[in-house]
This record gives C-alpha cells, structure tokens and sequence, in this order.
C-alpha cells in the first residue's frame, strides 16, 4: 500500500460533526485475543456551553490525504471522562456491543449444568441467547463435551473460561461472538488480512518522519516443549498421564474426565507454550494496514535475525492535532501458532 505524507483521520456515525471539529488527538488499539478493540478520543471543550451528551455508535477511518483513508470499523461510546485546566473531554469507545442496561443478562451471574454436548454446540446456544451471530472454528466445534458446570458465573465469564480449557478464544465482536484459536479470531469474523511489508530507510534516526525502532524481546522464551495431562480411567480405576509435544514437559495440575479432553487439553497448551517463543515490539510510521493477526514481512533492509515474517498480536495506533500519525506493533514468531 502507497502511503503519502499528510495524515487524515475522519470520525463517523454518532455525532460527527462535533467531534471532528473538536478533536484533539486519537488513539486505536487493534488487539488479537480476549482484549476488545477500542478507541479513545481526546476532544477540546473550551468555548462549549455545558457539557455535550455523546452516545451511541461512532466508526474511524485513518490514512493519508494522497492515498486514502481505511475504514477501522465501528465502536460503541462506553465512558466519558471530562478534566477542567485545559477543558477536555476522554471519549472512549469499544467493539465489544456492551450496555449499562444488559437487556438479555449476558453480564449477570447465573447458575447451570450442560453436557452432554460439544463445544460449538454449547458455544452457539449461549451466544444466541443474547443476540449474537455466532462463529466457530471448525477445529473447534465438534469437541466432545460429556459434562461441565457454570457455576454462579455470567454467561461471558463462562464462555471465556469454556474457550480457556481448550487454549482458544472468546470474543464479541460487534454482532459476532466468535470462538477460534489464538490468531484467527478476526480471520473468522470475514475480515481480510493483509500482509504488510516493512521497510528501514538508510537514514533511520529519531526526528525523522519515517523512523522505526524495534525491540526483541526473547525472555518469554518457552522453558517447556511440550506437557503432561492426567484425566480418570474409570474402568480401570486408575489415573493416566498423556504426554503431548517433547520433553521438558509442563505439568498440567487439572484432573480430566476423560482421555479425550486431557488430549485436546495438552495439544492446546503445546500451542500456548510454542507461541510464546519470540516477540518484537516496532515503532513505525502509521499505516492503516497494519492490521492484529495479519501477517508482518520485515525485509532486507532489517537485520538478518529479524527478517522474515511475523504474526501481528496488536497494532496502537495514534495521532494528534499536529497531524502526526505512528503505530506500535507488538508481533510474535510464526512459528509458534
């Protein structure tokens, strides 16, 4: 994607016009995981009789004047914060459809038993329940659920700790609620992902308006390879330990009902534990493409330690009235999804 030179962000939907008059600075975090995407909004209030009411929803679109601007999806306003001497107003906005008045008792805590079932199946159930347009990775939804407890829980809270046992991931997503492996949940949500590649000019140095700094960051490196899960062999009346990946191997405390889950519990901490190997943080120049789990290309022009390609985890994107526009990619190895 050609970038240009002058920065342009455009606020739609819910009271637009006031806050692109008044805006101050922005910020976007596009985050893979359980983390929703948010914007928050600095806006100036000096000359405004009384506080202004903003709600609802509001969509951002960033890019450049001499290519064009990218729409970043829509946010629903969730908090307010005004601060006198400068008088200021923090909007900040989510993706996750969340409300005060919770209509359908997803925030509310509930008791239940489910089983036997399977994990898409119970997954759907709950989230049409409250009006979402579910999405399952098909990794995922034929798992075999013989029995499990929602014990004095919200329905959200249960779903996430559901998702949790098999190393996947939970998430509303405005109308969705999507459940997918780490890494593919907005793959899942039919968002296109593109790849971006990353360039260092030879005269990289701070001030300059394409300057990019990055940091490695190893120390995270997975200790263990692999893990040991015990489930309950009834018929045998004795406890068996499955061992999944290579040695050294993690001790999974939690006893499993059965030889299934304790296999599908291993294979997905094996994964959690690979995908923990290498990150790297970057700062560059904004760029609306830059996108959480979309793919990073660091080319020729980088050290050869750092070339490659890398999975995006999450994308902070920022501007303010001077027109300035930077991102802060935080990315992991490839190897390890």
């Amino acid at each position: 994607m050609a970038l240009g030179f002058t920065p342009e962000v455009e606020i739609y939907g819910a009271n637009k016009d006031l806050i692109n008059k008044r805006l101050i600075s922005w910020e976007h975090i596009d985050a893979a995981g359980t983390e929703s995407d948010q914007l928050t909004l600095t806006l100036d209030l000096e000359g405004l009789e009384g506080l202004p009411i903003l709600g609802g929803k509001i969509g951002l679109k960033v890019g450049y004047a001499e290519s064009s601007l990218v729409d970043k999806g829509q946010f629903t306003v969730s908090r307010l914060t005004p601060t006198l001497f400068p008088l200021r107003l923090t909007l900040v906005a989510t993706a996750a459809p969340f409300s005060a008045d919770d209509k359908t008792g997803f925030l509310q805590r509930r008791s239940a038993s489910h089983g036997p079932t399977t994990l898409g199946a119970l997954f759907r159930e709950i989230a049409e329940r409250h009006g979402f347009s579910p999405r399952v990775a098909p990794q995922l939804a034929l798992k075999k659920i013989d029995h499990i407890d929602q014990s004095n829980e919200s329905d959200m809270a249960f779903l996430t700790r559901l998702a949790g046992i098999y190393k996947a991931i939970a998430k509303p997503m405005n109308e969705l609620y999507v459940l997918a492996l780490p890494s593919q949940t907005k793959s899942l949500s039919g968002k296109v992902l593109p790849q971006v590649k990353l360039s260092v000019t030879t005269n990289n140095r701070p001030g300059d308006r394409a300057f990019i700094s990055a940091t490695l960051d190893d120390t995270v490196r997975a200790k263990n390879q692999g893990c040991k899960t015990s489930w309950w062999d009834a018929a045998a009346g004795v406890v068996r330990v499955i061992e999944t990946g290579s040695p050294p191997f993690k001790v999974i405390g939690r006893l499993c009902q059965n030889e299934t889950e304790a296999r599908d519990v291993g294979e997905g901490e094996v994964r959690k534990l690979l995908r923990e190997k290498l990150k790297v943080k970057i700062s560059c120049p904004g760029n609306p493409a830059l996108s959480a789990e979309g793919v990073l290309l660091l080319d020729q022009s980088w050290p050869d330690f750092l070339r490659g390609y890398w999975s995006i985890e999450k994308v902070i994107a920022s501007g303010d009235k001077y027109q300035s526009y930077r991102c802060m990619i935080e990315a992991k190895c490839p190897d390890a999804t």
